[in-house]
């Protein structure tokens, strides 16, 4: 991580921030056996300016990572240049165009990527609703208030497609799970189809489903999407929290995948409190005297989840290959 020469109140400050990090228990990941994968919403980013001392800590933690799916990214792309130049040239990103309604929130969707680790394999597009015919004219009568983009990546032996996603907050429960079902059936209609770049997929995203068991996180896998097993129960390190935002009360955030390849393709999983409580922000930020909502807009109100995944699946492949000639 290049952090630079940097005051030292921002060093005291990375210092606290990598205890909150170990505390997480990431293990670290090994070339083209496997990778570590995130899904972080970034509360407004772009839209309230950061402290050089909080763009300093966002690229802390997303260096933590392979590659990060990044949520609620606003038009102005300054602040993700200087995290960008902070994580180093081995970083990359993708991200999509803002959508400029009220609905869209001016927000954008970013893959972030180390290409030591991880590549991006072509394929770059936002997720369209599905369209009807009136008269002579193609439409839809529905939408995503702000489109799903989905990417291919390739990390070891592992192709792979990762779709991430900001899923409408509103007034209606119900139109939250309507959404949600429409992508549902997205996944399910196109990975049936012939030509789709690969079967292996990563949902990934803030889609406002308060607990596991409502009815919003149903229809967001009634079509197959299946959560990893370490992160049925969320947890930081070996704290077990209940959600994945800074009240851990609510699971906003999830890694969802297409079961494709073994249970086992992942064993570790969790989320990073960079927060602790309301007596810890001064470590960060001294002299700044933030409460807590000021401290969401330096930092987040979401935690970031992660999983590592394998990216060594050969053998599986040639057994399943073997298994499938059997039949």
């Amino acid at each position: 991580m290049h952090h630079g020469k940097v005051s030292p109140a921002i060093a005291a400050g990375l210092l606290a921030l990598k205890k909150r990090i170990d505390a997480a228990k990431i293990p670290p990941s090994k070339l083209d056996e496997t990778i570590n994968v995130a899904i972080w919403n970034i509360r407004e980013f772009g839209k309230v300016k950061r402290t050089d001392a909080a763009l300093h800590y966002i690229a802390e933690i997303i260096g933590q990572f392979d590659l990060v799916a990044i949520v609620e990214l606003r038009d102005s792309l300054a602040d993700l240049g200087c995290v960008m130049d902070y994580l180093g040239d081995s970083w990359k990103v993708i991200f999509s165009d803002w959508s400029d309604d009220a609905g869209g929130n001016n927000e954008r969707t970013a893959f972030l990527f180390d290409r030591r680790a991880v590549i991006h394999n072509g394929l770059a597009a936002e997720v369209d609703a599905p369209r009807v015919k009136k008269g002579k004219e193609w439409v839809t009568e529905e939408s995503f208030w702000r489109a799903p983009y989905l990417c291919s990546f390739r990390s070891g032996n592992f192709d792979f497609l990762a779709l991430a996603m900001h899923a409408r907050w509103g007034d209606s429960d119900d139109a939250r799970r309507a959404e949600l079902q429409r992508l549902s059936n997205w996944i399910k209609q196109r990975f049936e189809e012939k030509y789709v770049e690969d079967h292996d997929l990563l949902v990934l995203g803030d889609f406002n489903t308060p607990k596991l068991t409502d009815p919003i996180f149903a229809a967001l896998v009634s079509s197959g999407l299946k959560i990893p097993a370490p992160l049925v129960k969320l947890k930081v390190g070996d704290r077990f929290i209940g959600g994945s935002n800074l009240g851990q009360d609510a699971r906003y955030d999830q890694i969802l995948h297409l079961p494709t390849v073994p249970d086992n393709f992942t064993n570790d999983g969790g989320a990073v409190d960079f927060y602790l409580d309301d007596a810890h922000i001064e470590e960060l930020f001294p002299g700044k005297s933030y409460t807590r909502e000021k401290f969401t807009f330096q930092m987040s109100d979401h935690f970031p989840v992660w999983l590592q995944v394998k990216t060594d699946i050969e053998t599986f492949r040639l057994n399943q290959i073997i298994q499938d000639k059997s039949k």
